[in-house]
Formats: structure tokens, sequence, C-alpha cells
């Protein structure tokens, strides 16, 4: 049995759409977990976990991986977002979460990205220093300390403003602390920076932050920020770029269908006359 030109071209045309959908959103069966305001909370705050599936549909499941169970996620169902307050150190770890499948009661996603919450708060906060100084040229190399008689295993270096960290493990130093140096190459511009330690046996509960170091720049500013592993600005835009396009050309492809079937039925109709 053969299929109509006019079939095989809303079947295509329908795949197309489900592929740009579900290819914008990282995934056909993945929901996506975030926090908010962040996923760096001080003790005795509050966050919000959300669940992001299927174009709005937030029905979903939510557990804990690693670290110490919270009970208070155990067999229940949860609509859009899950609140945490007060934050204890219970709450640091990762999280997953499944959406709910709306045409079927018993069937769930995929499990989503793996959400990382760190708690702050639990440890006396090390101080954060910069090398040559506070106030350097542009260009020049910049690198700042993160210290403390605490014997951390690892600091974190934060800027402000920003969702990542760069993380280094700490070594004694000759003046009794224990250290860390964060190179963070030719200066560019000034920003403001706070680093927490933590030990390994709880990577996930961290030190009070540090007083916050403002770095100033002179000269000519530009962009630079040791983060390999986060997409930038302009990768950004070329991926909403690309949606954008293919979107464009659904629209379009919708939008001559119907007159080209109308054409097909007018010029049979024509010849049957």
């Amino acid at each position: 049995m053969s299929m109509s030109p006019t079939v095989i071209i809303l079947a295509c045309l329908g795949f197309f759409l489900d592929q740009s959908v579900w290819a914008h959103v990282g995934g056909q069966d993945k929901p996506f977990c975030s926090a908010w305001p962040s996923a760096v909370v001080p003790q005795g705050g509050h966050v919000t976990l959300r669940c992001h599936y299927r174009r709005g549909f937030n029905i979903f499941t939510l557990y804990k991986k690693d670290g110490v169970p919270v009970p208070e996620l155990y067999n229940r169902i949860f609509w859009n977002s899950f609140l945490i307050s007060p934050v204890t150190p219970a709450h640091a770890g990762t999280y997953r979460c499944r959406g709910f499948h709306p045409h079927s009661p018993t069937e769930w996603s995929a499990p989503s990205n793996p959400l990382v919450i760190m708690v702050t708060g639990l440890y006396e906060k090390p101080s954060l220093t910069a090398r040559p100084g506070p106030t350097v040229r542009a260009g020049e190399n910049v690198t700042l300390s993160c210290s403390s008689q605490s014997s951390f295993d690892i600091y974190h270096l934060s800027r402000e403003g920003e969702a990542h960290e760069l993380r280094l493990p700490a070594v004694p130093s000759i003046n009794g602390t224990f250290q860390a140096d964060f190179p963070l190459g030719p200066a560019t511009h000034g920003e403001t920076y706070r680093c927490f330690g933590s030990f390994h046996g709880s990577p996930y509960e961290w030190s009070d932050p540090s007083d916050p170091l403002p770095v100033s720049v002179t000269g000519n500013p530009s962009s630079s920020w040791p983060s390999p592993t986060e997409p930038s600005f302009k990768t950004g835009i070329a991926r909403h770029l690309h949606a954008v396009i293919r979107y464009s050309v659904a629209i379009i492809l919708f939008t001559i269908l119907p007159f080209f079937l109308l054409h097909r039925w007018c010029s049979k109709k024509k010849m049957l006359l």
C-alpha cells in the first residue's frame, strides 16, 4: 500500500517539529532539574528545586543520590517545584528528578541531569588575598590565594554573579596554614571573588564564605574568566538562532502546504470538467 505525497509530507513535518522541540531542551525524554535562587545555599536559608519536563508539564518525583537521605522526598509527587526551608547540612548532595508522562499514568521519564546542592556556613571562613594585589594593570597576571588555619582538603573559588566555581586541593604552607593558589591569568576587568573550604568526607558542605575580595583593573577592559565547561555567550546565540531557523522553516511549510493542496485539488477539478 503506497502513501500519498500529502501524508508523507505531513509525517515528515511532524517528525521535524518534534525533533526541533526536544533538541532545544536537550533530549526527547529527559527533564531538566534546576535550583532557585542558587545551588549554593547558606545553612538556614531556602532553595526551590524545579523540574522542567515536556513543555511545562511539571509533575515529577525527586530523589537524592548521595549523602544523608531526605525523608520528605520519599513516595511523594510534586507539582512544578519543591521548597527546602530551612536548609540543613542533610540537604547537601546530588538530586535528580523524573517527569510524569501525561498519557501514561504508570510511566516516568528518564532521570534528569544531576543537580548538586552545596550548603555553606558549616565551618569558619577562610581568607582570600590577591597577588600582586587587589589593583592591577590590564594584562597583568593575577593569582588569588585562599587559606585557613583549618585543615580543609578543597578550596572553592567563586566569582560574584557566576553559578560555576573553580576548585583546587589545599596544601600546607610554610606559615602553618592550608592554602590553594588560583592563577586567573592576565587581568582584563574588575570582579569580586569569594572562596570556601570543604573536606573530602563531606564535599557538598562548605565553610562560610571568605570576605568579598574586589579586584580592580586599570586599562582597557575585556572579558575573561577561566570557564572551560561553560558554554559561551556566542555559542548560546548560535544555538538559539539554529532553533529559530528550524521553527521558521516549519512555519513556512505549514503556510505553503495548504495552498499546494488546494492548487492540486483545483487542477483535478478542472480536468474533470
